[in-house]
C-alpha cells in the first residue's frame, strides 16, 4: 500500500508536464522548486567549498565538518538528478544531517551534467572528486583511511561506477558505498518497471529521455561504467547499503544489484521501504520514512567508520532483506 504521506505529495504534485517534452533548463527550474521538501538544513560545525581540477576544467565541492576533534571519516556524496539536473544544493539539507549523525565529514560533488557533458564526463568529474578527496583530506582534518561513497538515484549509479573504476584503476580504496535507490541497469525491463513506471513521481518515459541525454549512444546502456549490473565481476568491491523504495521502477534493479554483490562475495545491507516512491530520501521534510532513510544511512556510516555494533546489526526500520 502507498505510504500516506506519498500518497499526499502525489495528490499535491497532480497532473505535470512530461519530463521529455521540456528541455533541460526547464527540468533543471522546475526539479529547483522541489528542493524544499528536504527540510530545513541542520547546522554543522564547519562549510567550505573548493574548486578542484577535472578534465577540460573545473567543478566545486562542499565539505561540511562536525563538531569535535577529527581526524574525521569522509563520505562522498553525489546527488541525484538523472545526470541531468541537481547541484550542491539540491543535497544540502540530507548531507548537513548525515554529517552530524555519522560523525564525519561530508563532501558534496557538484560534477557535470548531461547533455552538456555527456557520459562518461560526469563519471570521470566524480572519480577525479573521489582521488582529490583522498589526495587531500588532512587538509581540512579527514581521514584518507576511512572514505565511503554513495549517493541517490543517479547518483547512486555514479557511486556504484566510482567504485568499479576505483577497483579496476587501483585508485582510491572505500571502505563502504551507500546506493540508494540506484540506477544499474538501462534495459526498462524489469517488473518494477511495469507496476511502478507511471504515477510514481518517476516514470518510465522520464527515465527513457534522462538515459537519452546521458548516453552518446544505444551501445553505451551496455557499458558496466553507465548500466554497472552489466559488470560481469563485482568482486572486491567495499560493503554495500543498498535503500530501495517499493513504488519505484529502479526497485528491481537495485534489489538485482545488491543480489549480485553477494554472490561476488561482498557485505551487503539491503532495504527496501514499503509505500515509498522515488526520491523519499531527499524528502525529509514532508516524509517521516523520508528521514528514517537518513538516520540508518547514518548508522551504517557510523558503524563503518567507527566499527558501532548495533544489536542484531539491525539498522531500525525498513525491510531488511
Amino acid at each position: 500500500m502507498l505510504d500516506p504521506q506519498a500518497k499526499t505529495f502525489l495528490n499535491l504534485l497532480g497532473e505535470r508536464e512530461p519530463t521529455s517534452t521540456m528541455t533541460p533548463e526547464q527540468n533543471r527550474v522546475r526539479a529547483a522548486e522541489l528542493r524544499k521538501l528536504a527540510g530545513p538544513g541542520e547546522p554543522v560545525a564547519k562549510v567550505e567549498e573548493f574548486f578542484i581540477p577535472v578534465k577540460n576544467g573545473e567543478i566545486k565541492v562542499r565539505v561540511y565538518t562536525p563538531e569535535g576533534e577529527g581526524l574525521f571519516p569522509i563520505f562522498i556524496y553525489l546527488h541525484g538528478g538523472g545526470w541531468v539536473f541537481g547541484d550542491l544544493d539540491t543535497a544540502d539539507s540530507p548531507c548537513r544531517s548525515l554529517t552530524n549523525q555519522a560523525e564525519c565529514i561530508v563532501v558534496s560533488v557538484d560534477y557535470r551534467l548531461s547533455p552538456e557533458y555527456k557520459f562518461p564526463t560526469p563519471l570521470e568529474d566524480c572519480y577525479a572528486a573521489a582521488t582529490w578527496v583522498a589526495a587531500h583530506a588532512r587538509e581540512w582534518n579527514g581521514d584518507p583511511t576511512r572514505i565511503a561513497i554513495g549517493g541517490d538515484s543517479a547518483g547512486g549509479n555514479l557511486a556504484a561506477t566510482v567504485s568499479l573504476m576505483a577497483k579496476n584503476q587501483d585508485g582510491p580504496t572505500f571502505i563502504a558505498q551507500v546506493l540508494i535507490y540506484p540506477v544499474t541497469d538501462l534495459s526498462f525491463s524489469t517488473s518494477s518497471y511495469e507496476t511502478n513506471g507511471e504515477g510514481y513521481f518517476l516514470t518510465r518515459d522520464s527515465m527513457e529521455w534522462f538515459t537519452s541525454q546521458y548516453l552518446n549512444e544505444e551501445e553505451d546502456k551496455f557499458n558496466f561504467y553507465a548500466a554497472p549490473l552489466q559488470a560481469k565481476d563485482l568482486s572486491q568491491l567495499p560493503p554495500a547499503f543498498v535503500i530501495t523504495a517499493e513504488y519505484d521502477p529502479l526497485c528491481d534493479e537495485g534489489l538485482a544489484y545488491a543480489d549480485r554483490l553477494r554472490q561476488a562475495g561482498v557485505q551487503v545491507e539491503y532495504i527496501c521501504y514499503e509505500g515509498m516512491i522515488h526520491g523519499f530520501f531527499w524528502m525529509a521534510g514532508i516524509m517521516d520514512k523520508g528521514k528514517m532513510a537518513i538516520d540508518q544511512v547514518a548508522r551504517y556510516l557510523h558503524s563503518a567508520f567507527y566499527h558501532t555494533v548495533y544489536p542484531n546489526g539491525d539498522l531500525k526500520g525498513g525491510i531488511k532483506k
